[in-house]
């Protein structure tokens, strides 16, 4: 066997260990061992990887940036909280052969290979879990033990027939392919077979013209079906003989099921599909608060990491809270607390290396200072007062203290004094007062300051307030002050707390005002331990920038990443059209208020589970008995949620088949999401997976629901199958 490729694993910046790494036969494990021992230290399956940053993008290979060259390094990010793993190979070509080759790996748009290579890994990955001895064979009480694990309690009798239909060499034990047969016989959809039997005549395989029924009939695909048909027998017909005829076998059939075709989510709609030629306020802005903390507000440790991992999940509005450090250089954390510090020159070398991504246009960021030296430059390139994510393509807008207005820097330097905002009293108001922010916005990124050693009275630094063009800050004195004397340029802050009272009191005004300025809500002081307040009360009036603690995992967080999943994942979601008319009637509060079609009916039937996960920390040989919830998030009459029977002992393949119905009022602003939990009739129930999307998202038809871990990862190949009807 080869040793495999020499590299540096890099812990911190004296840690840096020479391993050996190499992809295993298989193309989906990669170990690593010691140079020194020979000894194999880990090993990981291609599966757990989420993505492959080049260059320095992380703190520890930042830290490194004088010794070894960009070019050199890459960073391998595992799904849930597994620590990335940072490497230094030792030239320019072995680290592009490794990010390439991993890269493509892990490509989703693969998704034939990716589905064959997935299925085979999960039964490697069993068989070698099972196989006490390591003897390459598993005999029966082994095969016992692996449906234990596998989160399957079936009958003795019947895993012996399988167990015995299975063994060809009738040696007692299984091995290879044999064990293949017996998985596979094991993970026999039946509701799937039954669905392909009704539409294929002969039961063995679908014309192209029984499939183009099924397309139309059931999936409701009423534009170039037979072309798309065509195309999903040459996308997922595993048989050559079966392709070169134009059929479907039926385990082409599941492929589709499971492919992005036949998701839950529309794939038209993962692309970039909205108009992103209105006005900023007319678009919900994905956001979050103290951007640099991955841990709690008081104690938790600042990291640059904070930054790559909200950017890398489409946000588009961060903050960095800017205190004096030694020796005149400012830094980042979290003021008055104990969490640690981070240089602010790396925060923004971050941003500028992490920002954008590989997009050829993207949306803008609100953060750093804009590309020209002054605003008369952006007014004679044509973009107005109120510009457009397209017309801020590439920029970073700094959201901050101003003195004067936008009109009034255009003519000149203005003489009014910087207003402190005052929106709540307390320590919400004063610590608003002392932070800086940045906010990345879609194309234009946006950048919230402000001065820690400032006060009230003290006047601002004329070149800081030249860097605010578009988001000026001011205090929130009501919305008939607003609409007196504010500027669509202009941007308050508002408290939880503050928001709450103002929804409760003047729901409508609140959704006129976001029609023609942003606003943004931060969570309350009282949440040291980052948790996070519902961001839908928010958007159902309007709201752009809904800051959230983005390493705070749960259903708030699952909320965020289902809205904006959509549209490119470019962090920006167009608002409804009644939500950007500025004399717009619309009310959460009473949806009789919106204009457009009456309620629509959502049906779902939950038809079965395949390869649940289990229950984090849960006993050796415990079954998990999963139910299924949905629940409905958008305005108060909306709000619902409905649940399964919870179905004993079978976490592998459970099978509901139950329709749960919904009426929504005002579906433009729903959010519907999954949730499979453990049963526990003595305790609360036990998280298992989770998948959220926006309601306009929802592709209907016999779908897959790929399931989400509670921080937003996937964990494949967990899902559920399930029937979607819309009707008005």
């Amino acid at each position: 066997m080869q040793q495999g490729t020499l590299m540096r694993k890099v812990k911190s910046k004296s840690w840096k260990k020479q391993r050996y790494f190499k992809l295993q036969d298989d193309c989906m494990t990669i170990w690593y061992q010691s140079k020194r021992t020979g000894k194999t230290e880990s090993a990981f399956s291609i599966s757990d990887v989420e993505t492959v940053r080049e260059g320095h993008q992380s703190e520890v290979l930042q830290s490194l940036a004088e010794e070894f060259p960009p070019e050199r390094c890459f960073t391998i990010v595992f799904y849930g909280r597994r620590g990335n793993l940072d490497l230094i190979a030792g030239s320019v070509e072995e680290a592009q052969c490794w990010v390439q080759g991993l890269r493509q790996l892990i490509d989703p748009r693969s998704f034939a290979l990716t589905f064959a290579l997935l299925s085979l890994t999960w039964i490697r990955d069993w068989f070698q879990k099972a196989d006490k001895n390591k003897d390459g064979r598993m005999n029966f009480k082994e095969v016992q033990h692996l449906l234990k694990m596998m989160n399957v309690d079936m009958n003795e009798d019947h895993a012996l027939r399988l167990f015995q239909d299975a063994d060809k060499s009738e040696s007692g034990t299984l091995e290879g392919e044999e064990f293949v047969f017996f998985y596979k016989a094991l993970t026999q959809r039946e509701e799937v077979q039954s669905l392909f039997q009704e539409f294929s005549e002969d039961g063995k395989k679908l014309t192209l013209l029984e499939l183009v029924d099924f397309l139309r009939q059931e999936q409701l695909e009423d534009e170039g079906t037979e072309e798309m048909a065509m195309e999903l027998i040459d996308k997922y017909e595993p048989s050559e003989t079966a392709r070169a005829r134009h059929v479907l076998s039926a385990d082409g059939f599941l492929m589709y099921l499971c492919s992005p075709e036949g998701s839950i989510f529309n794939p038209q709609h993962r692309v970039l599909w909205q108009d992103m030629n209105q006005p900023l306020c007319h678009y919900f802005i994905s956001s979050s608060h103290n951007t640099y903390l991955i841990e709690d507000q008081i104690c938790g440790q600042s990291s640059i990491e904070g930054y790559i991992r909200a950017l890398k999940r489409g946000c588009r509005c961060l903050e960095v809270d800017c205190w004096d450090g030694p020796n005149g250089e400012p830094m980042v954390y979290h003021g008055h607390t104990f969490t640690s510090k981070i240089p602010f020159r790396e925060v923004v070398s971050t941003l500028g290396k992490t920002s954008w991504g590989n997009s050829s246009s993207p949306p803008p960021l609100m953060g750093t200072s804009p590309p020209s030296s002054h605003p008369q430059s952006w007014a004679l390139q044509g973009i107005s007062l109120s510009p457009t994510p397209q017309e801020l393509k590439h920029k970073i807008l700094l959201k901050g203290k101003k003195i004067g207005r936008l009109e009034d820097t255009l003519d000149g330097p203005g003489d009014e004094m910087p207003n402190v905002s005052d929106d709540d009293n307390g320590a919400e108001a004063e610590e608003e007062r002392r932070r800086a922010k940045v906010v990345l916005m879609d194309d234009a990124p946006i950048i919230q300051q402000g001065s820690a050693l400032q006060k009230d009275k003290e006047s601002l630094a004329q070149a800081l307030s030249d860097c605010v063009i578009y988001c000026k800050n001011v205090s929130f004195r009501g919305f008939e002050e607003a609409h007196s004397h504010s500027r669509p340029s202009e941007i308050s802050s508002l408290s939880e707390a503050k928001a709450r009272k103002l929804i409760r009191d003047a729901g409508n005004e609140f959704v006129r005002h976001n029609a023609w300025q942003l606003t943004r809500i931060y969570p309350s002081g009282m949440r040291t331990d980052s948790s996070n307040y519902s961001p839908q009360e928010m958007w159902n009036v309007g709201c752009q920038i809904v800051a959230l603690n983005f390493q705070t995992a749960g259903m708030e967080m699952d909320l965020c990443d289902g809205l904006f999943s959509q549209n490119g994942r470019c962090g920006y979601v167009l608002k409804p059209p009644f939500m950007r008319d500025e004399e717009t009637l619309f009310n959460p509060s009473d949806p009789s208020s919106r204009e457009g079609p009456s309620p629509i009916t959502l049906t779902i039937q939950v038809i079965s589970g395949q390869q649940l996960p289990k229950v984090a920390n849960s006993k050796d040989g415990a079954i998990i008995d999963p139910l299924v919830r949905v629940e409905i998030h958008g305005v108060p009459a909306d709000q619902a949620h409905q649940e399964t029977k919870y179905i004993e002992n079978n976490g592998f393949n459970p099978r509901w088949d139950e329709t749960l119905q919904f009426q929504l009022h005002v579906p433009e602003l729903a959010l519907v999401r999954f949730v499979v939990e453990d049963y526990d009739k003595t305790s609360r129930n036990d998280f298992v997976g989770q998948f959220t999307l926006a309601f306009a998202n929802i592709k209907p038809g016999y779908r897959h629901i790929h399931l989400l871990s509670k921080d937003g990862t996937g964990i494949p190949p967990s899902s559920l199958f399930v029937h979607i009807r819309i009707t008005e």
